[in-house]
C-alpha cells in the first residue's frame, strides 16, 4: 500500500468533501483495540489523497471520553501518516472570537479527568516525550494559509481548553478558564494531540468555534441546537480548506523536530524491555530499537 502521508480527523459529514472521490476504506487492526471507524482513504483529480478517520465513528456514535485515541493514532501511523490536521468544534472564551470564526490553537490545557490511555508508554517501557510546544509550528502555517486563502475568518493563535464532556461547562468553569487566559474550549484534542506527539507525527488543529461559552451573561447558555446550526456552516469552510490543504501537500512539513520527538524519550534499561510491549512499539520506535 503506498503511504498516505496526510490525514484529518474530524467529525461526521467532513469526509464528504467537493472533488473528493473515497477509493479505499482501510479496517485497521491495532494492538490498542479498534479504531473509531474505519479509515477513509480519499483522491481528487489532482492525483492528490488523504487520510479521513471520523473521530466519533460515522452517525457520531462515540462519546469523546469513549474515543480509542490510541488506536486512532496507531492505525494514522500504520498507513503512513505524517501529518494529522484535527478539525474540531470548540466554544469562545473571548468576545472576539465570534461563532463561525476558525482558530490555530498554539498551545493546550488539559482538563480531562477519565482518559487513562493517553500515552503509549507504560507496560514495562517508561518514556517521557516534550509537550511544551503542544502543536507543530511548521503545519499550524500550511493550516493558517489554506483557512486565509478559503477566506475565513481565522485567529493565529489561542490557548484551548481539552475538558471532559460530554456536558458543557458551568458558568464558574467558564470564568475560571477565561481567568486562565485561555480562549476557546472543546472536548476532543487529548489525548489525541500528546499521542500523536509520541508517535513523531506533526499535529495541528483547525478549531471551528460553534458558540460563546456561558461565562457571557446575556441569559442563554450552550445549548446543542445552537452548537448543531453553527457547525453546518462550519463545516462547509472546513471542506474547502481541507480541499486547500489536500491540494498543496508540498507546504507540509518534512522534517520538523516532531518527526524525532521520541528519539530520547525512552528511560527503561534496553535489557529490561517486555517482549510483548516491545511487540505493540516497534511501529513506532523500532527505528530506534533497532540500530
Amino acid at each position: 500500500m503506498t503511504p498516505i502521508r496526510l490525514a484529518f480527523i474530524g467529525g461526521s459529514g467532513i469526509y464528504s468533501i467537493d472533488g473528493m472521490r473515497i477509493v479505499d476504506e482501510l479496517a485497521i487492526r491495532t494492538p490498542f483495540g479498534k479504531p473509531s471507524d474505519r479509515i477513509l482513504v480519499g483522491s481528487f483529480d489532482d492525483g492528490s489523497r488523504i487520510a479521513f478517520l471520523p473521530r466519533h465513528g460515522r452517525g457520531h456514535r462515540l462519546l469523546p471520553t469513549e474515543v480509542n485515541s490510541r488506536a486512532n493514532i496507531w492505525a494514522l501511523k500504520k498507513v503512513g501518516v505524517e501529518c494529522i490536521v484535527s478539525l474540531s468544534a470548540v466554544g469562545s472564551l473571548r468576545e472576539e472570537i465570534a461563532p463561525r470564526h476558525l482558530v490555530v490553537p498554539d498551545q493546550l490545557i488539559d482538563r480531562t479527568r477519565h482518559r487513562p490511555e493517553s500515552s503509549f508508554f507504560g507496560e514495562g517501557i517508561v518514556g517521557h516525550v516534550s509537550f511544551a510546544e503542544p502543536y507543530c509550528c511548521e503545519l499550524r502555517t500550511t493550516v493558517l494559509a489554506a483557512a486565509r486563502e478559503a477566506g475565513a475568518v481565522v485567529h493565529e493563535k489561542g490557548t484551548l481548553v481539552c475538558m471532559e464532556g460530554p456536558m458543557f461547562s458551568t458558568r464558574a468553569e467558564s470564568m475560571l478558564y477565561r481567568s486562565w487566559n485561555a480562549d476557546i474550549i472543546g472536548m476532543t484534542v487529548l489525548p489525541e494531540a500528546k499521542l500523536a506527539r509520541e508517535a513523531e507525527i506533526a499535529y495541528a488543529t483547525l478549531a471551528l468555534v460553534t458558540d460563546y461559552d456561558c461565562w457571557r451573561d446575556t441569559g442563554e447558555a450552550v445549548h446543542t441546537e445552537m452548537v448543531v446550526e453553527t457547525m453546518k456552516a462550519n463545516n462547509e469552510t472546513a471542506r474547502r480548506i481541507v480541499r486547500i490543504i489536500a491540494s498543496h501537500q508540498e507546504r507540509l512539513p518534512r522534517e520538523c523536530s516532531c518527526t524525532q520527538a521520541a528519539r530520547q524519550a525512552v528511560m527503561t534499561e534496553r535489557s529490561l524491555f517486555p517482549k510483548k510491549t516491545v511487540k505493540k512499539l516497534s511501529l513506532l520506535y523500532g527505528k530506534y530499537w533497532n540500530q
